[in-house]
């Protein structure tokens, strides 16, 4: 499902960091890997590499058949948009919206009608525990329960990939065992989960663990 071949990074500015080098990864349908390593290690380079959000210096990434550098840039956001997951670590939600808002617009692009995307919104808000929270903007929510409406806007389309940065980081341990469950259960559903994570309770449940140290 992704394949990255001697893939490195290097980040320019007043010196050179070298964040990512000769990255070569192989990471089956259906697996679920966590990324270990200290920080500054590369980790969340390296997902936004398979994610597309950044382009290597060097190598090849593939998702499915496609190589990530021969995709014209609207398909590479088609790509983004129909086969990927995101679970950034510090949320990124819209503050204008509420909490089913926010996770309604991962379905706005796809042929659902206003009620389905309302019902596949309220059902997976529900799951993690935020059945009262639905008509809440941000600045109403805690840390976790924000946490938790990016984890519902990741997984509410389904999508081929999950790529999560400590997605359990802020949540306690009922809320990090609901996430879990989920991850879990999409994973048996087919889905490649990547996740960087320090949470042994993802640790125990993932198919391999690979350290990235140094880059």
């Amino acid at each position: 499902m992704i394949e990255l071949v001697r893939v490195g990074k290097v980040f320019s500015g007043k010196r050179q960091v070298k964040a990512l080098e000769d990255v070569d990864l192989s990471i089956a349908r259906g697996e679920m890997v966590s990324i270990v390593g200290p920080s500054g290690s590369g980790k969340s380079t390296l997902l936004n590499l398979i994610g597309g959000l950044d382009t290597p210096t060097s190598g090849q990434i593939q998702i499915d058949g496609s190589r990530l550098s021969g995709l014209p840039d609207d398909d590479l956001t088609r790509m983004r948009r129909d086969k990927i997951g995101f679970i950034f670590q510090f949320h990124n939600l819209f503050e204008s919206l509420t909490a089913i808002e926010n996770v309604q617009l991962a379905l706005d692009l796809h042929s659902y009608s206003t009620r389905e995307k309302r019902d596949r919104a309220a059902e997976i808000l529900t799951k993690l525990g935020l059945e009262q929270r639905l008509h809440y903007k941000p600045s109403s929510l805690s840390g976790g329960q924000k946490q938790r409406v990016a984890v519902a806007r990741a997984l509410v389309n389904k999508p081929r990939i999950i790529l999560a940065d400590e997605p359990t980081a802020a949540l306690d341990k009922e809320s990090g065992r609901i996430v879990v469950s989920l991850l879990q259960e999409h994973a048996r559903a087919a889905a490649t989960i990547i996740l960087v994570t320090h949470d042994n309770r993802i640790l125990d449940v993932a198919d391999r663990i690979v350290t990235l140290i140094d880059g």
